[in-house]
């Protein structure tokens, strides 16, 4: 007989990012901003099912987003998980100019372990489905919703900055689909 799947540290995390996000909306997308979580967290059980990588990326933006402290992370789900939230952190403050948040970001990215990147590529190709989703629907419109200063051109060298520092996950389904809406959206 299998064992079954233990989910009560997932189920920990699902519901403290839940409480953490409530009552906040996806930009610009009208629905709660836990759903990107979800997607982030789905993304990452394709190429894993390591239970603090999943809880990481359901918790992937609660450090940036809310008024959770990687303190409290690291309280109620240990040192990985914490670390893990952590590269997915901006490692800048919204006053710096967007260039040069991107690219600390981006040098943040390319320096972390395989696993913040298997986090990352969660939380990123669930930013680029709804950019390409969104820009199929709206057209150049989109590139307005961004503090980019040069927009498309500013968010295309992102996503492929993006791709190049998430290139060790080139074998997975993810980062496929991440590089095929790319080079479609952009």
């Amino acid at each position: 007989m299998n064992n079954p799947l233990d989910t009560q540290f997932f189920d920990k995390a699902v519901a403290f990012a839940t409480q953490a996000h409530s009552g906040t909306e996806r930009r610009g997308k009208g629905y709660p901003y836990i759903i990107h979580c979800m997607e982030a967290a789905s993304i990452v059980a394709t190429i894993t099912n390591d239970p603090e990588m999943l809880a990481a990326a359901i918790l992937h933006d609660t450090v940036e987003d809310t008024s959770v402290t990687i303190e409290e992370i690291r309280s109620e789900f240990g040192d990985r998980v914490a670390d893990l939230v952590a590269h997915e952190t901006a490692p800048l403050s919204d006053d710096a100019p967007w260039r040069t948040r991107k690219e600390a970001q981006l040098a943040q990215l390319a320096n972390a372990s395989y696993d913040s990147k298997v986090v990352a590529m969660g939380d990123k190709l669930s930013n680029m489905r709804a950019l390409a989703a969104d820009y199929k629907t709206i057209g150049d419109q989109l590139w307005k919703r961004f503090h980019a200063p040069n927009g498309k051109e500013d968010i295309a060298w992102y996503y492929h900055s993006l791709a190049d520092a998430l290139s060790d996950l080139a074998g997975t389904d993810a980062y496929l689909e991440f590089v095929n809406l790319i080079f479609d959206t952009f």
